[in-house]
Order: structure tokens, then sequence, then C-alpha cells
């Protein structure tokens, strides 16, 4: 027996009586009950709906989470739903948060095992979908309540056609939208008590507010995804069928809720399909009906309900206005929405595909199956969620930051790509390293998934051109997506997908998707299905139209536009390779660069802005991620070569290519320009090269060397200091340092060497549209400048200390410093009078 039931045993009659605490105190204690229904009978004036909601409201505020969920399991046990229904709007709420995310409930996001086993253990027990929530469910579903959900909070799509009192295609909304009565503050859905507390469960994950940066929490241990696999694996079993529902009565099964009738007419997309509840309730007069017959609309409820709210954000209308690059985000979904969709579809494809063989012939179906049986052979995943799920891949591939976090995304559609990893058969892999090869038996999924595999791969494409490649992170996502695509088999799937749709067809199909024979979602997948399409081109051009339209640029996945980005990409995995190995030799030759007293951060070693590459994950993970990098894009490589079929010639010749146009390190190489009339002119390769560290250009400062910016190992408020000083020095002695400039003697010599910068004779001033001389010359002057550097200031520390050492004190040491400096310039004087005269 678990803690929490044992606690709940433990729990007595006098938790009972807090209850009923506002009963007047000059009652008789012989005259108060203990037992709920006794209560309600006996003091009916003073059982009224608010006064359980207002005990329970007081005691979620004084009361341990522990003793409020004790009490919960005794009210749901002991009152009727005549007063349970009043508490169940804030009990949900209270528990899931508001909608508008302002409350947070039971906060389940960020509810651990392992941070807080005993809250987690009795939350997860409470909600078990065997516990006493889903209980409390089952009874006020037995009395048909109804309660009030505003339309307000249903994603944008299916808000707006509302609103604008058209029906959404779904069946989950038939039948439910209530309109206010004049002067009603807003739309709102009747909902039963089972879809009341499925809304608010799904909507959670996205109205409340994202979890902080700081706060670190994995998604797949929290309260929340846990018990949304086990709702998936209870409603949608792999195995056996749908337990019923708890009984209100001994004996007694809870009975389906009836249909409502909208108080407004629709005008709907399309003809309205017998949704799956309506269809069983005439059939609840057989004796021999299977009870999960009664119930297998809660399968339909629930999957429904996640998949409207979790992907369906956009709508095709949408989409297209999408793919404005001013175009406004309506939703932006975080990287734990997106692991609970993953969960979803894997389990979606585990479901549809546990029929055993005998229950997937021809013959099974002459004979009376089962409707969860049924359920998953009419549930095909594509006819499901595709639509949706497409529009939000589409956002996602987008519209997400260029950064590690869209490995979730890329999972979340390798998942749904790979419906055979979540078959029965998929035990019996061979456990050789080598890919199993795809059966044909998945070429229709393929096909009826044409766009999934083939543009969302370019989509992919154009993203991978645009990430820093070096990075481990970024390499082994190109290797993911290119060992899926790598499998035997599956890229001649997708050709001949793509042959199919190619294929000239006779008569034009109808614009309108929805003419088409193919499934659809309008109705219940216990609905009569239309007819088998046997056409498989047919199949594949009514895939594309119905989610592009009829006028869609299909560009192949095997055409020459893409083959061309493909070559691209494995140019630049040859060039982060290269890059990759460069910032290895380079972290090799200097271990102790990265010190933080190292003497290039001090200002004793020149700096040089283009002698490095930018900080990334190699920088931090050191040379194991070196090692993984080129290993992730050495296979990635190898797998593009298999799918588009690139030829050892054609790599051979980026690599040469690549390698006669980039010098030692790669790092003195100008970016890939072309030459225009204003000069040279970037190319998109050449961007990417200079945002990703690749190349980068020689830039060297042209102004006054008095006036460039204050340098970090500067003293900055120095500097300013010494400049006025320079300044007030220069215009007062400027006549006689020119004087002492002119001379021809030795003097003259050391003067130059110290007044006037020689390479100013030289320096050109550089612009886009060309190059000018520099206006004026500027003459002698004192820069006092080194003065101010952090180098030349612990270099005069480190030599007073040192004579210290020796017993010399502060003014002989100044003036030995002195001395050596005037021997020290002397000397270049004469090497710099014999180099002018050699050049002479």
């Amino acid at each position: 027996m678990t803690t929490f039931r044992r606690l709940v045993e433990e729990w007595r009659l006098p938790g009972l009586r807090r209850v009923v605490l506002a009963v007047p105190q000059w009652f008789p204690k012989a005259n108060i009950i203990d037992c709920p229904r006794e209560a309600a009978m006996a003091f009916p004036h003073l059982q009224q709906p608010s006064f359980l909601l207002a005990s329970l409201k007081a005691d979620s505020i004084n009361k341990p989470f522990a003793q409020r969920c004790q009490d919960l399991v005794k009210v749901i046990e002991d009152f009727p739903a005549k007063e349970l229904h009043t508490i169940f709007p804030w009990l949900v709420e209270s528990i899931f948060g508001s909608l508008d995310g302002v409350l947070v409930g039971w906060n389940l996001r960020c509810l651990q095992g392992r941070v807080n086993p005993v809250e987690y253990g009795i939350a997860m027990e409470f909600l078990d979908p065997g516990g006493p929530m889903m209980k409390l469910v089952y009874k006020l579903q037995a009395e048909d309540y109804k309660f009030d959900f505003p339309v307000s909070y249903l994603p944008g799509p299916v808000k707006a056609s509302i609103q604008e009192r058209v029906l959404p295609d779904s069946p989950l909304y038939h039948n439910k939208v209530q309109f206010p009565p004049s002067g009603g503050l807003g739309l709102n859905l009747a909902l039963n008590p089972f879809e009341y507390y499925i809304f608010f469960f799904a909507l959670s994950l996205i109205t409340q507010k994202p979890l902080p940066v700081s706060f670190h929490v994995r998604t797949s241990d929290c309260a929340y995804f846990i018990l949304v696999d086990r709702y998936l694996s209870w409603f949608l079993p792999t195995e056996g069928s749908v337990p019923p529902p708890f009984s209100s009565s001994p004996g007694g099964a809870s009975p389906s809720p009836a249909p409502r009738t909208p108080a407004m007419p629709f005008a709907s997309y399309g003809l309205h399909h017998t949704s799956l509840l309506k269809r069983h309730i005439s059939h609840q007069t057989s004796v021999n009906a299977d009870p999960a017959s009664h119930e297998i609309w809660r399968s339909e409820t629930l999957l429904q309900v996640f998949v409207e709210m979790w992907l369906h954000h956009y709508s095709l209308e949408m989409y297209q206005k999408m793919q404005s690059p001013h175009a406004k985000e309506s939703f932006a979904p975080t990287e734990e929405h997106v692991l609970v969709v993953r969960l979803l579809l894997k389990h979606l494809h585990a479901f549809a595909n546990s029929l055993k063989p005998e229950q997937t012939s021809p013959s099974a179906h002459s004979h009376a199956t089962s409707p969860l049986e049924e359920f998953k052979r009419r549930a095909a995943v594509p006819r499901f969620v595709q639509q949706k799920l497409y529009v939000f891949l589409q956002h996602c591939f987008g519209h997400w930051p260029l950064d590690a976090s869209f490995r979730a995304v890329l999972e979340m559609w390798l998942s749904y790509l790979q419906p055979w990893r979540y078959a029965p058969e998929k035990q019996a892999q061979s456990s050789d390293s080598q890919p199993r090869c795809v059966s044909e038996k998945w070429a229709p999924f393929v096909q009826e998934n044409l766009l999934m595999y083939t543009k969302l791969f370019v989509g992919f494409l154009n993203r991978a051109l645009r990430t820093d490649l070096v990075s481990p992170k970024n390499a082994l996502m190109v290797f993911r997506v290119a060992k899926v695509f790598a499998q035997p088999n599956l890229a001649e799937m997708i050709q001949k997908g793509e042959q199919l749709f190619l294929e000239p067809e006779l008569v034009i199909p109808h614009r309108q998707h929805r003419l088409f024979p193919a499934p659809t979602v309008t109705g219940s997948f216990l609905s009569p299905w239309p007819p088998a399409v046997t056409d498989a081109s047919f199949k594949v051009k009514s895939h594309v139209y119905s989610l592009e339209g009829q006028d869609c640029k299909y560009i192949p996945m095997f055409g020459p536009e893409v083959r061309t980005l493909v070559l691209r990409l494995a140019q630049l995995i040859t060039q982060a390779k290269q890059t990759a190995k460069s910032i290895s030799d380079q972290c090799v030759e200097s271990p102790s660069g990265r010190s933080f007293l190292s003497w290039s951060w001090l200002g004793f070693c020149p700096t040089d802005p283009n002698g490095c590459y930018p900080a990334n994950d190699l920088d931090e993970m050191g040379q194991d991620s070196v090692r993984k990098t080129d290993e992730y894009l050495e296979k990635a490589l190898e797998y593009l070569r298999q799918i588009f079929r690139l030829s050892e010639s054609q790599l051979a010749q980026l690599t040469l290519a690549l390698g006669n146009t980039q010098d030692e390190n790669g790092k003195k190489q100008l970016p890939d320009c072309i030459v225009g009339e204003d000069g040279l002119i970037l190319t998109p390769l050449g961007r990417y090269q200079i945002i990703n560290g690749l190349r980068r250009f020689e830039i060297e400062y042209q102004g006054d060397s008095e006036l460039q910016p204050i340098r970090s190992y500067e003293i900055a408020s120095l500097v300013r200091v010494l400049f006025r000083l320079s300044s007030a020095i220069n215009h007062r002695f400027a006549g006689q340092m020119v004087a002492l400039c002119s001379r021809d003697d030795f003097l003259g010599s050391f003067c130059r060497y110290h007044l006037t910068e020689p390479a100013l004779a030289n320096r050109h001033l550089l612009s886009p549209v060309g190059r000018r001389q520099a206006s004026h010359a500027r003459g002698p002057r004192l820069s006092l400048r080194f003065l101010g550097s952090y180098r030349t200031l612990l270099s005069l520390l480190l030599a007073f200390f040192v004579a210290s050492l020796f017993r010399i004190g502060p003014l002989p040491c100044s003036v030995l410093l002195i001395l050596v400096y005037l021997l020290y310039a002397m000397a270049m004087t004469l090497l710099t009078e014999r180099g002018k005269l050699h050049q002479l």
C-alpha cells in the first residue's frame, strides 16, 4: 500500500467535522451530523452551494498540501455530485492554474520526484487516470453536468473561426458553442466534466508562463510530462482495451454524456459527420455490447484535445502569411512544449501500429472488431495530425532561434518521420551498427507525408547553411538528419513519392482540398469512412495540394536546386572540419592563452584581433569536442553522399578547391566576394564565413593614432589626462620640434625617431567607394599615451620592485631607466638611418 493511500485511510471523521465549521455554536452537539449526506438532508438551508467551496478555499490557504489532498479525497468520496459540481471548476483551476497564467496552481511543470518526493507522490496519485480526481470527473459525468469554458483562451485559428460564426472542422467543438445573452461578455463552450478537465490539463502547458532561464528543470522528470504519458497509455493503450470508468453505484456504469444542441446555427466548412459520442449513444440499449464501446469517446476526446491545444495555433491561411519576413509571430512554442508534442507523436505511432497482423488483414473486417481496434485502424496518424503538425513544424523551422535548442524541434520531426521505430517488429532489429532497411510496408506512409520529408528537409538545409557547424551541438543535428534520411530504402521511397506527384494527371483535381476523397479529421474515426483511393499518384497529389494549395511550386528533393544546396552544405562541412582542426592546433600551441592573468590580457603582448577565432563550444569543451565535431561532420558527409549519390570525385573536388583557396589555418584568406562597381561585395558564403569566424577582412585603424578608441588594456582617465598634457606641449613647442626634426645631424634623426610617425606618410584612407590619400601630413609631435597602458605601468612597477631587491632607491632607479632607454633609442636611431640609406 502506497504512502498516499495509507495517509488517506488514516484520516478520520474529525476532518469532515471541519467541513461543517459554519454550523452555529448554539446548536446542540447531538445535532451535529458527521455524514455529509445526512447533514445535507437535515439542514438544507445551511448547505448552500457555495459553502463547501468556501470551506475548501479557506483550507487551501491554511493547510499543508498533503492535508488538503486528504480532505479532497474524503470530500470526493462522501459528497454527492450536486455539491461537488460547484467546487469542480475551482478545483481544476487550483490544480492546473488559471487560463490567464496568473495562478500557477500545483505547478506540475516544475514538480519533480527527486526534488520534492512527498508532494510529487501525492500529486501523481491524486491525478492518476485511476485516481480520486478522475473519479470526481466520472461522478459528475454520470449526472450530465456542463461547465462553461471561455472561447477566448482557445488557440488562435479556433477562436477566430468561432467568433466569425463559423464552426471549426474538428468535431470536438460541435454542439458545444454557447452564445451569450444580450449584454453577455463572451462566447463559451459547454463542456462535460471530462472535456473540461482535459481542456485545462492540455492548456496549462501553453498558458503558464515559461520557466526562467536560470531555473534548470528536466522536462521528462516533471509531473506534467509523466502525467501526459500516463493519460496516453491509459486512454490510448497499445495492448488491451480502455479501462472502464468508475461506477457511480455498485454494478452500474457511468452513462455517456448526451449531445448538446448549439444555441445558434453555424456555417461549417463542410458536412458534419456523426461524432463517435452520438454513434454510441444510439447503441446503448444493446445488452451484449462491449462496455468499452460506451467509453471509447474518452480516447477520441483526449486525442483531439491534445492535438487541438498543442498544434492548432496556425491555420493554413496564417501559414501562408507567415512566409513574409515581416510577419509577426502569433504564438511562439517553447522547448518544453515541443518535447511534450514529441511524446504525443511517439505514442500515436505506437498506438496506431499496435494492431496484430490478424487484425490488419482484410478478413478481419468481416468479423466483429472492438471499437478500440477499429479506432487504431481508422485513426491513422497522418490523417489526424498531419495538417496541423506540418504547419506547426514549418513555423518552428522558420522562426526558431539559430541555436542548440532547435534540437528539440529536430527530434520531434525525426520521430514523426520514423513510425517503424515504434512498431512491434522494431525489437527484431539486428545488433550490428548498420541501420535496418526500411520495409516497403511504410511506402504509403512516406508518400502520404511527402512534404514532411522533402520540404522540411529543404528547410533544415537552409538552417544548417546559416549555423556554425564548428559547434559540436550543431554538427550533431546535421549528423542526426543525415543519418535518418540515409536509412536503406528510405531515399528510394521518397524519390518514388516525388515521381508519383510529378506524373501528369488526366483530370485536374478541384482547388478546394476538402473535396478530395482522402480522409480528413472532419469526423470521428469510427464514422463511415470514404472508399479507399487506389491511385497512389492521386493520393500524393491530394496530400500536397491539401497542405500547399493547387498552385504550389514544388521543389523536388532530388532535383538540381536541392542538390546545389547539398553541395554547399558539403563544402561548409569541409570548411568546418578544417576550422575545428585549426582551433585545436591553436589551443595546443598556446595552452596557457586562456589564463586569467595571461600576458596578453595585461597588455604585454600585442593584441591581434584578426589572429583568433570567436569563442564557441570548442573553447569551452576542449579537445574532446573537436574529436566529436570531426566525427559527426565526417559521418554526415558520408550519409549525404549516400542519399544524393554524390561521387567521391565530387567531394574530392570540393575539398581540393577549398584547400587551394585557403592558406595556413585559413585565417588570412579574405571572405568569399565578387567584384562590383563600388568594390568587393560579399556573397552569402562570405557572410556565413564572417559570421562564424571562418574568415575575416584585414582591418587596420586608419585615423589619428592619438584619437583612436581607448583600449581595454589602457586606463581611460589616465589616457585622457596624458592626451591633454601632450596637446599642450605640442601646441607650446610646435615650432621648436619642427626645427629640431629638420636638422640633418644625429640630433635631428633622434628627434625624428621620437616625434614623427613614419607609417603616416604611406597610409591611405579607405572607403567602400575607393581610396584617397590622406588630406594633410601631420607634423612632429610628442605622444605620452603609452604611459596610460597597464603594460607600461606594470613594467615600471616590476622594474622598481627588482631594483628594491638590490637596495636601489626610486630616484636612482629612475635615472638608470632613463639612461638605459637613451642608449636603446640611440641604437634604434642609428639602425633607422642606416635602413633609409640602404633604401636610397
